[in-house]
């Protein structure tokens, strides 16, 4: 990860980097690290770490990517665990994007409509308001999701959640569907 790239991907700041919910955040943050973490070990290596972010389009050089990590494995570890990569994650939040200190939202059913709106934005790739089954299949398969695989099953995830059946998956329809998925914690 170059430090001093204009151009560099990492660099670019993005709203949809950090959720402003802690419950979401937690959340989003395991299911990345389950992704991540190919074999299942419960450790993501700095192999896992690099793969992932090449199918992201982040390509980093692995010795900058080890410089960067290695603080974070603690001794006698092959690779980050969860509390490991939270750290980073925090560190690399703090760094690039200012920290929670940012969150302007003023209440907690706000900060977490904008999370949604951020993450809906992530699927509707054209922007057009609608995830459409083939964003929908671009983004599992950018995240190395076996569903990204099959068109079939991409449209059978469109049908459940799509009350209008138009189709395609409105913001109501994602914001309905993500509030049944993601159960905040007490």
């Amino acid at each position: 990860m170059e430090s001093n790239g204009e151009n560099n991907k990492v660099e670019r700041q993005s709203s949809s980097f950090r959720l402003r919910s802690p419950s979401l955040n937690a959340l989003r943050l395991q299911r990345i690290f389950d992704l991540f973490d190919k074999n299942g070990d419960g450790f993501i290596t700095l192999d896992e770490l690099n793969q992932a972010l090449s199918r992201l389009g982040l390509d980093a050089d692995l010795s900058d990517l080890k410089s960067t990590v290695e603080s974070y494995i603690q001794p006698g570890n092959t690779g980050l665990d969860f509390d490991d990569f939270t750290s980073l994650h925090k560190t690399l939040d703090e760094s690039f994007f200012g920290g929670a200190g940012d969150c302007d939202e003023s209440s907690p059913e706000s900060a977490e409509e904008a999370d949604l709106v951020e993450a809906f934005k992530v699927f509707d790739e054209n922007g057009d308001g609608f995830i459409s089954a083939r964003e929908l299949q671009a983004v599992l398969k950018k995240l190395g999701l076996p569903e990204g695989s099959e068109m079939e099953r991409v449209e059978k995830m469109i049908v459940s959640v799509d009350r209008n059946q138009d189709g395609r998956v409105d913001f109501s329809e994602f914001k309905n569907m993500m509030r049944i998925v993601v159960i905040p914690s007490s």
